[in-house]
């Protein structure tokens, strides 16, 4: 999902990420309306009503996460609406069961149908002659009644039955509760593609591009979250002695600079567990060992050391030490202990080839039971 995004920086701490086919609507908008002069400006300017439209329903959604006391670590913007990433495990079961989950699912065509409200309101309001019926509904000669029409246009499409839509994730989660979590997802996914198929080909009929952009974004939508719980599912099974480098190289706390680049020769790693009398007490890189010899000529790895690091054991799952890896500052090593004892070390390089070896691995055992 993050290859196929632009990131847009943060917002309360969730990380907010633009899908690349959202960026690419803003393209396709100035080649409808113009490429220069003042046509090119209504392009834009409808395209931002679109991202206003959408994250007016996502920061909704938020809050109502935040009241429910769920961790969301990140959140993908499509023209359809938002796909959230949750911090933790229970954050991601919790938001599809109970009351969680019908908040969040009705919050947002709420918002939208309020905000429409608002516009209407405001349009009467200033310019009473003014009406929002005539066609085309939305266009970029017309940005106030078009505002209006994003808003009623996001608010019924996620009534749909159809997932990753709002009311496609109510169904999920009735699917899921019957079936389990997984293969309730997929039947859902497959509801939501067949939607997308219907709008997709009404849209053509009734020459209608925003049924068309609809139906085509439900689809990667229900792909991204059909794909992304396949992920899911295979970090929070696998476990730590599974998937641990257990031919590594340490170094001791005593060692000098010069030494520990001698040792570094004969290992690929990049990152060191040192240890002292045998037990860890810190993490060093091999950039940062070479950087210092460099600056400051030669010393002892215990003063260069990080000593603030994580650490798993073998029975942690992949997603927990995912988490961890990706969550601390500059932390690209775990070591893994039996007790106190290092038995195995996690790096980033080594975990992101690990998860795409397995999660590829699951995919072709569903292949091969369906």
């Amino acid at each position: 999902m993050r290859s196929w995004s632009i990131p847009m920086g943060r917002l309360m701490g969730v990380e907010i990420r633009l899908h690349f086919f959202f960026a690419l609507l803003l393209g396709l908008s100035l080649l409808y309306t113009g490429m220069s002069g003042l046509a090119a400006v209504r392009g834009i300017a409808l395209w931002l009503l679109l991202l206003a439209t959408v994250s007016a329903r996502e920061v909704a959604r938020a809050i109502a996460s935040t009241y429910h006391g769920l961790q969301v670590r990140s959140l993908m913007l499509l023209p359809i609406g938002g796909l959230p990433s949750y911090a933790t495990p229970e954050s991601a079961e919790q938001s599809s069961e109970g009351s969680a989950q019908m908040s969040i699912a009705l919050v947002g065509p709420i918002t939208n149908f309020v905000v429409a409200l608002l516009l209407l309101a405001f349009i009467f309001g200033v310019s009473p002659t003014v009406s929002v019926l005539p066609k085309p509904w939305i266009s970029a000669d017309h940005l106030l009644r078009s505002a209006f029409w994003l808003n009623i246009f996001l608010a019924v499409i996620n009534l749909l039955p159809a997932y990753p839509l709002d009311a496609g994730k109510l169904l999920r989660g009735s699917f899921s509760r019957s079936r389990g979590a997984l293969q309730g997802t997929r039947t859902a996914s497959s509801v939501g593609q067949i939607i997308a198929l219907v709008l997709f080909v009404a849209g053509v009929f009734l020459q209608s591009p925003w049924l068309l952009l609809a139906g085509f974004f439900i689809f990667v939508g229900a792909q991204l979250e059909d794909q992304g719980l396949v992920f899911q599912s295979v970090v929070d099974t696998v476990r730590m002695r599974d998937i641990m480098l257990t031919d590594f190289a340490l170094l001791s706390s005593s060692d000098t600079l010069e030494d520990a680049v001698f040792k570094s020769i004969h290992s690929l790693q990049d990152d060191f567990p040192v240890v002292r009398s045998g037990l860890l007490v810190g993490v060093v890189s091999r950039q940062r060992i070479v950087e210092t010899l460099q600056m400051d000529g030669n010393g002892y790895i215990q003063s260069i050391m990080n000593r603030a690091f994580q650490v798993a054991q073998q029975e942690d799952s992949l997603g927990v030490t995912f988490r961890r890896i990706t969550g601390g500052r500059g932390l690209s090593l775990v070591p893994v202990l039996d007790g106190e004892r290092i038995v195995g070390i996690v790096t980033l390089q080594n975990l992101m080839h690990s998860m795409g070896l397995l999660a590829e691995s699951r995919r072709l055992q569903q292949q091969s039971s369906s």
